[in-house]
C-alpha cells in the first residue's frame, strides 16, 4: 500500500494546486487523453491538451514542467 509521501506528483494535479486550471478542466482533458487512446488518435501529454483547449499557456505548461523536474531532482538528492 502507498501513502501520499509514496505518490509522485502528476502534471494535472500540479496545474490545479497552481491555479492554472480547474479540476472539471482536468477531467474534461484527462478524458479526452483516454478517448484519443480507445480512437487509435495520436497520443498527447495532458499539457498539450491543456494548451490545445486554451485553459493553459504554453509559460504555464513550462512552469509545471519546470515543477516537476525539481521535484524529481530533490528526490533523487540533486541540489
Amino acid at each position: 500500500m502507498t501513502t501520499n509521501q509514496d505518490h509522485k506528483p502528476r502534471f494535472g494535479i500540479l496545474a490545479v494546486q497552481m491555479g492554472f486550471i480547474t479540476g472539471d478542466q482536468l477531467k474534461e482533458a484527462l478524458v479526452e487523453q483516454v478517448d484519443d487512446d480507445l480512437l487509435n488518435r495520436k497520443y498527447r501529454v495532458l499539457g498539450t491538451i491543456l494548451y490545445d483547449k486554451g485553459w493553459m499557456t504554453m509559460r504555464q505548461v513550462e512552469t509545471v514542467l519546470d515543477r516537476l523536474l525539481k521535484i524529481t531532482q530533490n528526490e533523487k538528492g540533486h541540489p
